[in-house]
């Protein structure tokens, strides 16, 4: 089996965490390039014996595929330049910060059958993938990710940065369309929103109860659904399950027999062997763009929601 070649553009913390796991897949990976505009990260290309450009277009002539870990607004111009060079991508979170931009990705992997994939991880948590096989008609989803202010993240808020996590893995659970979106959000250590909830309906009548946060302490993945017959809790972070169930007149609880492995490993390994397979890639990462239209959706009730208070504190002091 060919050895495929592998870069990582953007060595920031997720960037650093690319690189180690290529790293140990060395009977299927050869990792040829170390991209970041900061020199300093030099050094940890040259422990690792790996080319380091500060220009990431001086390696595409040498790469099969590429993960792309840059700030959220150049993932369109970054990824779209590796696709144009028949790069197959995986690129984190957002997909882009428009749907124009990501159509055109999609368009673009398409044509090329390209394989474009987006860095959900929590697609692959253990946890994650033992309770979606339980879900069954969910009636009401909460769902709460909070965590410390990082100011690595600094060009998007928390819906784009923590809650599109939420919205990919919400969709895939709920197979019906969103008929109404309640959103707040609110700036306190930067320009964007730090702390949003949102307050979702599906067409089928599950509502869903979300809430992001950089503000806060300790760190929470949590999402608790409520269906007809169960309530089933998951902790992303523990990899931890329970399944509470009605018996006779007591509630009994259950803890789903979880695997716990690396999510991020698990998604490099099932990217490169997609690429390995070298399948039709005619139908790329589509979920990724359907999270990013829920994502606008919310940060739109969140903008509506603000102008209308402005509104109604202008009118009381009239």
């Amino acid at each position: 089996m060919a050895t495929l070649r592998a870069a990582v553009i953007g060595m920031g913390h997720v960037g650093k965490e690319h690189t180690r796991l290529y790293n140990q897949m060395k009977d299927q990976v050869e990792l040829v390039g170390i991209c970041d505009v900061d020199s300093a990260k030099e050094e940890k290309a040259r422990e690792l014996g790996v080319p380091f450009f500060k220009d990431y277009r001086k390696v595409l002539s040498n790469v099969d595929l590429v993960s792309i870990s840059v700030p959220t607004s150049l993932h369109h111009d970054i990824a779209l330049q590796c696709l144009k060079q028949d790069i197959h991508c995986l690129i984190e979170k957002p997909i882009s910060t428009s749907l124009e931009q990501a159509d055109e990705l999609l368009d673009e992997a398409r044509s090329r059958n390209l394989l474009l994939q987006v860095g959900h991880v929590e697609r692959y948590n253990s946890g994650f993938q033992e309770i979606a096989k339980i879900v069954k008609n969910p009636r009401f989803i909460e769902i709460h990710r909070l965590g410390p202010f990082n100011p690595r993240i600094n060009d998007v808020g928390v819906v784009l940065d923590l809650m599109i996590h939420d919205l990919d893995i919400l969709l895939s659970l709920v197979h019906e369309d969103v008929t109404q979106v309640e959103a707040i959000g609110i700036p306190v250590l930067t320009k964007f929103e730090d702390i949003a909830n949102a307050r979702l309906k599906f067409s089928n009548g599950c509502i869903v109860d979300m809430t992001a946060s950089r503000l806060t302490p300790e760190r929470q993945r949590k999402i608790r659904i409520f269906q007809p017959d169960a309530y089933i809790s998951l902790d992303y972070a523990e990899q931890k399950a329970k399944v509470y169930r009605k018996e006779f007149f007591s509630i009994s609880s259950k803890e789903v027999d979880i695997e716990k492995g690396e999510s991020l490993k698990k998604e490099l390994e099932d990217f490169v062997r997609k690429v390995t397979e070298k399948k039709d890639f005619g139908y790329p990462d589509v979920a990724a763009r359907n999270a990013l239209a829920l994502a606008i959706r919310i940060l739109d009730s969140i903008q509506e929601f603000g102008e209308e208070t402005k509104a109604s504190l202008k009118k009381a002091k009239v």
